[in-house]
């Protein structure tokens, strides 16, 4: 049987949609570092591939094989693919979006629900023919039609939703999710009325294409101004260690040691030069370095402090493990701010414990002061206090996906835990 003009059109459009797909998967296979949502697009891109492969297959055998029972099964599997295709799509856009988890459940169990109930319509149809059925080898559509094409309307309705109200999107994301949406909803009108031309795969490779270039082109955008962002933290926090007060102290007790003590004059001098070789050094650092490193900046911090209170400070090291990374300076100063605002506003002084140890999934800091304390819910991470705890907890998330937490009880003192997840062993 010799193609008509319809087959020509579709097997065309198939081609060209497994091309410009596989070129997008290779590109994501090859970047050094993938985005969380790039994971799920390279899922939503290979299912395209197969799904385009698979009408390309079938409008070959077409021309020679036509059973009503081929195009019936054939059919059903399309339509099937057609909704799990939309089913990935909305799984991309909420991990875009970075939907809040509660109201993130709540659409997956709803999305889930109505998929499995379209799924079940159309294995419905192979036995009652309410949306299509075949007669001499001849797809027949019946006036329900329509109605099987229901949760991609559906679906792609609630998507346009989210993207007009959220917030966090500018205009070009959703510029690019309310094109993907709108596109296919027209070409499934529009495949209704020009019945054999694959116009609806036509749509989705344009709606791709403007999906991935407009949000690349956004994602680029937001890392560049990321790494600013990490860039203007990390000088702000080095600046904000090198204390002239602190300078100023820390040689004025080196100086008045010299004439009583020049050998423990020299390793105080040491330790302040590996202090500030440390704070300098995070200004140029753009990853994560071993917890060795951090541990051995705290203990100058700390014989530098110690050097000046003397028996008020004590510090008690647990560390159980270390073959793990951390950001620079992040640790330290959460120790500085432990000693400082803590164990030193006691006129006895106090006791610091800083503790190692793993679990299965992650490796912890913790950091405990029997110290003033105060009420949890008093926290302020503003920049400018608590030595930046805000730029501490926003470089730990960004740099490594740590987690930071604090708990305190007025009078008993303070106790900082870091969680650092485990693809961050050495």
């Amino acid at each position: 049987m010799p193609m008509g003009k319809n087959t020509v059109f579709n097997m065309t459009v198939c081609l060209m949609g497994i091309l410009i797909l596989t070129i997008h998967v290779v590109n994501i296979l090859t970047k050094q570092e993938k985005r969380k949502d790039e994971w799920v697009f390279l899922n939503f891109f290979l299912f395209t591939i197969f799904h385009f492969a698979t009408y390309l297959t079938f409008s070959l055998v077409k021309t020679h094989y036509t059973s009503n029972a081929f195009i019936i099964a054939f059919y059903t599997v399309f339509y099937m693919m057609n909704n799990a295709e939309v089913f990935l799509f909305y799984l991309y856009s909420r991990e875009y979006m970075g939907l809040e988890p509660k109201r993130k459940r709540l659409l997956d169990h709803l999305n889930l629900t109505l998929f499995a109930a379209f799924l079940l319509a159309d294995l419905v149809n192979v036995f009652t023919g309410i949306f299509f059925t075949a007669e001499g080898g001849l797809y027949l559509r019946s006036k329900t039609m329509i109605l099987s094409q229901g949760y991609q309307f559906i679906m792609f309705i609630s998507v346009f939703i989210l993207t007009v109200t959220h917030s966090k999107l500018n205009l070009r994301e959703k510029t690019a999710f309310g094109l993907y949406c709108a596109l296919p909803v027209v070409a499934i009108i529009l495949q209704n009325v020009f019945k054999g031309y694959a116009i609806a795969y036509a749509s989705i490779i344009i709606a791709i294409e403007m999906l991935f270039l407009f949000l690349s082109v956004q994602k680029n955008i937001n890392l560049a101004l990321e790494k600013e962002k990490n860039k203007d933290a990390q000088i702000k926090l080095m600046l904000s260690q090198i204390r002239p007060h602190f300078v100023y102290n820390s040689l004025s007790a080196i100086s008045t040691l010299i004439p009583l003590d020049p050998e423990r004059a020299q390793k105080a001098l040491d330790d302040f030069t590996e202090y500030l070789r440390s704070n300098l050094s995070s200004l140029t650092a753009v990853r994560c370095i071993s917890f060795e490193d951090e541990l051995k900046h705290i203990k100058t911090y700390v014989a530098l402090e110690t050097l000046r209170f003397q028996s008020r400070i004590k510090v008690v090291y647990d560390v159980q493990v270390t073959d793990f990374f951390v950001p620079p300076l992040t640790i330290q100063p959460i120790v500085e701010n432990a000693i400082k605002h803590g164990i030193l506003q006691k006129i006895e002084g106090g006791t610091l414990c800083i503790k190692t140890r793993e679990t299965e999934s992650a490796f912890i800091v913790e950091i405990a002061d029997d110290g003033v304390g105060f009420r949890t819910e008093e926290i302020n991470f503003d920049e400018n206090k608590h030595f930046g705890l805000k730029n501490i907890q926003y470089r730990l998330a960004k740099m490594c996906h740590a987690e930071l937490s604090v708990m305190s009880e007025k009078g008993k003192g303070t106790t900082v835990t870091v969680t650092f997840p485990k693809e961050n062993k050495a």
